[in-house]
């Protein structure tokens, strides 16, 4: 007798491939169904664009992202009607254009998921940090279920250029729907691939989860201490025996946290760890069902964070190569934390949360629906922390200036009008065309899953 495999079984990573199984795959990109190579949607200040509407039943298997949002300094010599490209990866010392990246554009712009019936997202966070890419800083990392690769020249870099992996699945009986959302003030572009598999039957309800992700964020911790008291301090010695602490997750309902990515800025030039990981599960009060014994404890190094990447845990950023900046993760795959009413995950910010830090996180897991209903802080509440240098001023209006001085400024104020002019026609009219490739690739997705179900039909 045969004993059936269960529906959401796929087997170890390298054997499941070896496993028959009926289902089709399929992929939404962003590619120029035009046939040219416009390959990325243009997004416009306030808009929403569609990345993926999708029938079900299925699973999202691979996410690919790509994307820049480009401020425009001054007047290029090529406009960008008769370039061809996105951006002008061209460096500015040599004149012909004259442009930077937003620096805060990786939490000035959203991404969303939705699954099944639910009217509000099971994925909320900012694009840059879903994916692991802390405090808008681009940074090379590879882990199991995601990855970010970034060019030399990017690195470190606030709004550096990035390509962005995850491998997570996300299994849909209904349907599934991911949006993104530019909150910010330029035009962003996204390439993307949405690779997804279409199943013959409905996952069990009994059994499926559905993922979810969520991003937070104290700026500062409530730290009870002064900003001066140092971290392992005899001072910072008090009990915390409440289980007070930063809050990485909160909900309710069955499933399994898999774990977070960690953003700090620390201002204190010693060390932001110490923190216990605290994780109450269902009905727990005091002491939780896992108690740790320290931030770099629960990112499972020790003797403070090192840098490295490892498939289950390890450091992006190391605050050794960005003083302060640190960017941590932890991810419960092969020990995942499962819940059958409720669960909330908590990391003291110092010792018994003395410390007063910015703080940011995304916490992934799997659950049943409905989810929460998740909330963001508004823009300007995300944007990163960063160092800003003040520009001198201006030099004064009543100056005296030449002919030729007062023509040459007047020259590049025209310049830049006319190339400012063009390249908003030029974004609008890409804006347009990703409008309808959005739409048509709803149809797409139809189409091939009428083509499946036809299949099975024999």
């Amino acid at each position: 007798m045969t004993t059936p495999v269960p529906s959401l079984a796929r087997g170890d990573l390298l054997s499941s491939v070896a496993q028959r199984k009926t289902a089709r795959t399929a992929r939404i990109s962003s590619w120029d169904q035009s046939g040219l190579n416009e390959d990325a949607f243009v997004v416009q200040p306030g808009e929403t664009a569609v990345l993926a509407d999708l029938e079900g039943p299925g699973m999202i298997t691979h996410l690919w992202f790509v994307q820049t949002c480009r401020r425009i300094l001054g007047p290029g010599l090529i406009p960008y009607s008769k370039s061809g490209v996105a951006m002008m990866e061209i460096h500015n010392a040599l004149g012909l254009s004259y442009e930077d990246s937003d620096p805060d554009y990786y939490r000035k712009v959203l991404i969303r998921m939705y699954w099944d019936d639910s009217e509000t997202p099971n994925v909320l966070a900012p694009i840059g940090d879903f994916f692991c890419l802390g405090h808008s800083m681009a940074a090379n990392f590879q882990s199991l279920p995601f990855t970010v690769s970034v060019k030399p020249s990017e690195e470190k870099k606030f709004g550096g250029s990035a390509a962005f992996n995850c491998y997570l699945t996300m299994p849909f009986n209904k349907r599934a729907r991911i949006e993104i959302e530019n909150q910010g003030e330029h035009a962003y572009f996204q390439y993307f691939y949405i690779d997804y598999e279409l199943l013959p039957a409905p996952f069990d309800p009994n059994e499926i989860l559905y993922f979810h992700a969520h991003w937070r964020r104290e700026n500062p911790t409530n730290g009870w201490a002064p900003n001066a008291m140092q971290t392992n301090s005899l001072e910072t010695q008090v009990p915390n025996l409440t289980g007070d602490g930063y809050t990485i997750l909160e909900t309710t309902g069955a499933g399994a946290y898999i774990g977070c990515n960690h953003s700090v800025l620390h201002h204190q030039g010693t060390w932001w760890g110490e923190g216990d990981d605290l994780i109450f599960i269902d009905d727990d009060t005091w002491p939780p069902s896992m108690h740790g014994t320290g931030g770099e404890d629960y990112f499972s190094q020790g003797w403070g964070m090192q840098k490295n990447a490892y498939p289950f845990c390890g450091t992006i950023i190391h605050e050794e190569d960005v003083p302060g900046y640190q960017v941590s993760y932890r991810w419960h795959l092969a020990d995942p934390v499962r819940f059958s009413k409720k669960i909330t995950v908590k990391l003291e910010h110092g010792h018994a949360n003395h410390l007063r830090d910015d703080w940011s996180t995304t916490a992934y897991w799997y659950q049943t629906l409905p989810g929460p209903k998740l909330d963001i802080l508004p823009v300007d509440q995300r944007l990163p922390n960063r160092p800003t240098v003040a520009p001198p001023p201006e030099p004064a209006a009543d100056r005296p200036l030449t002919d030729a001085q007062r023509q040459l400024i007047k020259q590049r104020e025209e310049r830049l009008e006319a190339f400012v002019r063009d390249r908003n026609q030029w974004l609008e009219r890409r804006a347009e065309a990703s409008r309808r490739r959005a739409q048509n690739n709803i149809e797409i997705a139809k189409d091939i899953r009428a083509r499946f179900i036809k299949s099975l039909q024999g």
